[in-house]
């Protein structure tokens, strides 16, 4: 069961903001944490297997992660596993429902940490769960504005 859980709606295809969210290298843009994401491994784009490091960012803190794409079905669902060497952090996914003015997208954050390292770590990274929830609603609405520039003439955010 996810931690977190909001939902946006966008005036673009599912597809369109499929093909932004999956384009991790871009994530960037959208996340106030995460700065940089490259492939690795030999992948280059977004399968299932597919790895990856992500660069990550708070306030003077930085710090790597190491993932890895578990679900890819264009325009239904993107999600990705996060570890730190052998130790499982994280699930990211990301659905997509279509709708009659373009689609609704939900991101779920799932903290997989064992209870040592939530506790080791919120003195550095404060509450994990609260600042997510702040950082999924800044990425949805940031990915929102991307995606209905992306859309074309006539598309309009939805609130």
């Amino acid at each position: 069961m996810a931690d977190l859980t909001e939902s946006i709606a966008i005036d673009a295809p599912a597809p369109t903001v499929y093909a932004l969210v999956s384009d991790l290298p871009r994530m960037g843009e959208w996340s106030p944490e995460c700065t940089r994401v490259t492939w690795t491994s030999g992948a280059t784009g977004p399968a299932v297997g597919a790895r990856f490091v992500g660069h990550n960012r708070v306030g003077a803190i930085r710090w790597f992660t190491f993932g890895r794409v578990v679900d890819a079905d264009p325009g239904r669902r993107f999600a990705f596993s996060i570890h730190f060497g052998p130790i499982p952090i994280s699930l990211w996914a990301y659905d997509f429902t279509a709708t009659s003015s373009g689609c609704e997208v939900t991101e779920t954050w799932t903290d997989h940490r064992p209870a040592v390292l939530r506790i080791l770590f919120r003195p550095i990274f404060g509450n994990r769960t609260a600042r997510n929830a702040r950082g999924i609603h800044t990425t949805l609405t940031r990915l929102r504005s991307t995606a209905v520039e992306s859309a074309g003439p006539g598309a309009r955010p939805l609130r």
